[in-house]
């Protein structure tokens, strides 16, 4: 054998051990339930894209965090940042597919992230579970991606969160009003987008002056001048806990903009569809300040935040973006999608304890007593697992019971199934709750009353085993 090889990971990748992974897929399939209720349809796309269909899409922070490949006929290919722009892709490459199209897609993304923060779900590989409507130009679809995101929320019983809503149409209000050409539109909201980061002082300098970083690199300024940026600040200090007030707040500052009108007419009757349908401004609020940082954003932007978590930033978020087909297909296709992080999800929800955590996958243990009964413990493994009751037959050391009992109570199995010699000629079974078990071992401090009364262990007729099993099962499952 060669040299070892030290076990290591890239900075910023990470594996998800069993109990997350557990946690993950629930996270999974709650979302997947909110999105096929719905009505979304699924779809995949690969990992790998050509270079030149993701470049340019998303704006310059994003294309400098691509993951380049190399293809085996040197194809200068790239690891998708999203999953927003294969569907575009897909879109102008399936001509035929019903419009709308409206899929659903939970796929790792890679970007390369120069500062990964593992406590705070900032990974260079992680997951997102998209929505999106490609051929709509209704608002309505908007809202549905509103809707779609508060009752993902409830579903995960996250606790208290909001729905920030805002309008890249409006964001352009204020070019505008602060005297700023239009042309610069992605420099300024691509700063404002970092306002949560950063603050408010380092955002002024940055359009302004620019400023030097924590480690000493200079960070170039915009050269907008300080009249400019004032009015900026405007409208950067527009908030409100109802969206009528953050409404009219807007209406006052760009009651001189042309254009205005229309665009906060529509932010309205998205707001009354919303009270409408029972989502409140507990749930949903509108803070014009929102950019977000995709550059293919054009309409409504939206993210969402946990309440009980409000440093750790937004968990998911998406927009409207009307023109992202039509770099590859000539023709406008208006689409709007969402999107959560579920690895920051997971990290949100461990962290708040609101996560249901399960360390097995197995309802059941058959534990092996004597090698020589082996052909019994595979049968009535076999007879569980064809009852639809997930087992698992103890393939270690079986030299002690006890032992495996312990293996079974670290991975919280439920039942623990004993047979030996004596139940064998008795015709009967152990069925121990393993629930029970540790709640009487914590009441009993004598071992020999402890062994006496085996606390949650009790015998069935060996051809009771199946019914027994779900009988219990019924009761643990009622309990929780």
């Amino acid at each position: 054998m060669g040299r070892t090889v030290e076990p290591r990971l890239l900075r910023g990748l990470r594996d998800i051990l069993p109990e997350q992974m557990h946690a993950r897929q629930w996270i999974i399939d709650t979302i997947r339930g909110v999105y096929e209720n719905y009505g979304y349809v699924p779809l995949s796309t690969p990992a790998i894209e050509y270079l030149d269909v993701l470049s340019g899409s998303a704006g310059e922070e994003t294309q400098k965090e691509l993951f380049e490949v190399v293809g085996p006929a040197q194809e200068k290919l790239g690891l998708r940042f999203d999953q927003t722009v294969p569907l575009a892709r897909v879109v102008a490459q399936y001509r035929d597919l019903p419009r709308p199209f409206r899929r659903y897609q939970v796929s790792p993304v890679w970007r390369m992230e120069m500062r990964p923060n593992e406590k705070r779900g900032r990974f260079r590989e992680f997951t997102q579970f998209d929505i999106d409507a490609v051929g709509v130009k209704s608002d309505i679809a908007d809202v549905e991606m509103i809707t779609a995101m508060c009752d993902t929320m409830a579903a995960l019983k996250t606790g208290p969160f909001r729905v920030r809503v805002s309008s890249r149409r409006v964001l352009n209000l204020l070019l505008p009003y602060a005297g700023i050409d239009p042309d610069r539109a992605h420099d300024v909201f691509r700063v404002l987008d970092k306002l949560e980061k950063l603050g408010a002082e380092k955002i002024r300098l940055e359009l302004t002056t620019g400023y030097k970083d924590e480690s000493g690199a200079p960070i170039r300024g915009l050269g907008f001048s300080d009249a400019q940026v004032d009015r900026i600040d405007e409208f950067l200090a527009i908030q409100g806990d109802r969206r009528d007030d953050v409404l009219a707040q807007v209406r006052e500052q760009f009651r001189d903009v042309e254009g205005a009108e229309v665009e906060l007419d529509a932010l309205e009757a998205m707001s009354q569809t919303l009270h409408t349908l029972g989502y409140g401004d507990d749930q949903v609020v509108f803070d014009p300040r929102l950019a977000r940082g995709l550059a293919y954003y054009t309409g409504s932007v939206f993210e969402c935040v946990l309440e009980d978590l409000p440093t750790f930033g937004a968990i998911g978020g998406g927009g409207r973006y009307d023109d992202l087909v039509l770099r590859f297909s000539g023709e406008k296709v208006p689409a709007v999608g969402t999107s959560f992080g579920v690895d920051r999800l997971l990290i949100a929800l461990f962290e708040l304890g609101r996560v249901p955590v399960r360390k097995s996958t197995a309802q059941v243990l058959v534990s092996v007593f004597d090698r020589k009964m082996m052909d019994d413990y595979v049968a009535m493994t076999y007879e569980l697992r064809r009852a639809g009751v997930r087992t698992e037959l103890y393939l270690g050391n079986p030299r002690r019971v006890g032992k495996q009992i312990e293996y079974g109570d670290k991975y919280e199995v439920p039942i623990v199934v004993i047979y030996a010699s004596d139940e064998k000629a008795k015709g009967i079974v152990q069925i121990k709750d393993m629930a029970i078990g540790r709640e009487r071992t914590a009441e009993i401090a004598d071992r020999d009353a402890w062994k006496a009364e085996r606390p949650g262990q009790f015998e069935v007729p060996r051809d009771q085993l199946i019914p027994a099993v779900q009988k219990l099962l019924r009761e643990i499952e009622g309990e929780v």
